[in-house]
């Protein structure tokens, strides 16, 4: 018969005279085996109004419509039910996960079920587990509730744990490092995250509200079908729109579980090649390797496999550039070998002798070191190779001066590599001091004083490389202060202004900064997107990455992205 509307007094008492609640199917349905045992509870009540059930340890019983089943193979073990009828409480979800696969009975998106189980709050989300009875007694039905991000200031996802979603807003992909590994996927409202340290007017609470984390309804680690990735991989900056799923919590972050296919947009597509650098004569590149190692099974490549992999991608990024002079981090600390292997094959696809390299006076004692490479009929070295004995560097960096084949005016690149922002053996001062830098920002900081004087004493300073520091943080305004400037934040829109991501959010880790007698040089300079917009399995490696998304391109040739710039020096012909 058909449902009329009730008063939530005249539900609870249908409720317990029928086994049944308003909006959830009629009496007939009511009288299958099982639906004549009442509800005990709403799911509201097994909620509460806070982050965790105020009945814990409770059996209980509660009737709802399933909005998502996740039950089968390597899924949750179990489906989502939502009360279609709900309280008058913004402070308690109408929904709940039941922690039960098809050995209790295999349900389906619209049934409406009675469910008997302890409630619990298993690694922060609430439950009903072990379950000891589910009845299908009918159908229903669950509209989505509408949410727009950013959430409201101090205000959780919690009162929504469990509830079918849609978010209707245009969600932009902001970090997808776990994408392969777990099938997760965060997206944003308001565009991509920035670093609060890469740039002013950015806050960390402010990001925290406007993420979303979507997950793939499994908590199996490499799946074989990584979702996003058809028909082509996403690409952080993508977007999607009308997203519906159930809202789920577990591994310590809320997580939408998608009832319907999410769709991304091609918003932010692959850079076919590095965006213009201005009528330049000599162009530079800084360019970050992730771990070229020619002993494997070190840092970079574990097999011969891994390694033809990894210097096919490194090649096509350094065709692609074709830069005059390139500063390259991150390349094994083994004398000319890593350096040799990587010009000679990339020397094949582009010329016999079109690249050579600068030998390092002092690549310290680090297991990586910097290095450069330069095209000799285009640029030749002036004077010896200088790096710095400072005690604080362990990758010294690397200076080089040059002048056009042609004659002119010298140039002197200096490439780096400063401390990780790692905590590894970091105490006291150097120690994570909460303001957003990381650990050893001090030992950055004498890092890039020891650089301003090398600066200051070779003529037309180019500052390049991985500083490991953001574009508002000490070590960068250190060397302003030495009177060398970023030309990436002088030429790029600051919303293309990034290099790398971290924990989902973007920002400037790469840098290229010129002394002033050099600024008036420079034409041009921008940061090729191929590497930090990719997922990580789109990589080299062979362990988990599904082996039909490899291809021997410069996408995903390292974690990150290469910066260009162009310079037009006078003199010569």
């Amino acid at each position: 018969m058909p449902n009329t509307p009730r008063t939530r007094t005249a539900v609870a008492t249908a409720a317990l005279a029928a086994g049944t609640l308003v909006g959830l199917g009629g009496a007939a349905e009511a009288a299958q085996t099982g639906c004549d045992t009442p509800a005990t509870h709403r799911i509201a009540q097994v909620q509460g109004p806070g982050e965790a059930t105020p009945l814990n340890g409770s059996t209980v019983r509660v009737e709802g419509v399933v909005t998502a089943d996740f039950q089968r193979g390597d899924q949750l073990g179990g489906f989502f039910v939502q009360d279609p009828d709900p309280d008058d409480d913004p402070a308690t979800s109408e929904g709940l996960f039941v922690f039960a696969g098809t050995s209790r009975g295999d349900v389906k998106v619209g049934d409406r079920v009675l469910v008997t189980g302890r409630a619990i709050e298993f690694n922060g989300l609430t439950e009903l587990s072990p379950v000891t009875a589910v009845d299908v007694c009918g159908t229903g039905a669950v509209a989505p509730t509408a949410y727009d991000l950013p959430r409201p200031e101090g205000v959780s996802f919690e009162p929504h744990e469990g509830m079918l979603l849609t978010f209707p807003e245009r969600l932009t992909a902001t970090e997808h490092y776990q994408l392969g590994r777990y099938g997760e996927l965060t997206v944003s409202a308001q565009g991509r995250l920035f670093q609060p340290t890469d740039r002013p007017g950015v806050s960390q609470e402010a990001n925290d509200r406007r993420r979303l984390l979507i997950d793939d309804g499994s908590n199996r680690q490499n799946p074989p079908n990584v979702p996003f990735t058809s028909p082509e991989p996403v690409r952080l900056g993508d977007t999607v729109r009308g997203l519906t799923g159930v809202l789920g919590y577990g591994f310590g972050q809320y997580r939408l579980q998608p009832t319907a296919q999410a769709t991304f947009e091609r918003t932010n597509p692959r850079p076919a090649a590095p965006g213009p650098v201005g009528p330049a004569n000599v162009k530079v590149a800084s360019f970050n390797t992730l771990n070229w190692f020619t002993t494997l099974d070190r840092r970079g490549a574990d097999s011969p496999e891994e390694q033809e992999r990894q210097l096919t991608k490194l090649v096509a990024a350094l065709k692609g550039l074709d830069a005059d002079v390139v500063g390259l981090m991150e390349v094994e600390n083994n004398g000319d070998t890593a350096v040799k292997a990587l010009v000679d094959r990339l020397n094949a696809e582009v010329g016999a002798g079109t690249y050579s390299w600068i030998r390092h006076p002092n690549p310290g004692t680090d297991e990586i070191h910097v290095t450069l490479i330069y095209k000799p009929g285009e640029v030749e070295p002036v004077g010896a190779p200088r790096s710095s004995t400072d005690e604080n560097f362990d990758r010294p960096p690397l200076a080089q001066t040059f002048r056009r084949v042609s004659g002119g005016e010298p140039f002197t690149v200096i490439v780096n590599h400063f401390k990780s922002k790692g905590c590894d053996g970091a105490t006291g001062e150097e120690a994570d001091q909460g303001d957003g830098q990381g650990c050893w920002n001090p030992k950055r900081v004498r890092q890039a004083r020891a650089v301003a004087a090398l600066a200051a004493d070779v003529p037309h300073p180019l500052v390049i490389g991985d500083l490991n520091a953001y574009g508002t943080e000490d070590p960068i305004r250190t060397l302003e202060k030495a009177g060398l400037h970023s030309q990436t934040e002088r030429f790029v829109p600051a919303h293309r202004r990034y290099s790398y991501v971290f924990d989902g959010q973007s920002g400037e880790l790469d840098h290229v900064l010129a002394g002033r007698s050099l600024a008036r040089r420079v034409t041009g300079a921008t940061i090729w997107h191929i590497n930090a917009d990719e997922p990580l399995i789109l990589d080299y490696n062979t362990e988990y990455n599904p082996p039909s998304l490899y291809k021997p391109d410069a996408y995903r040739s390292s974690d990150h992205d290469p910066v260009l710039i162009g310079l037009r020096l006078h003199g010569g012909h």
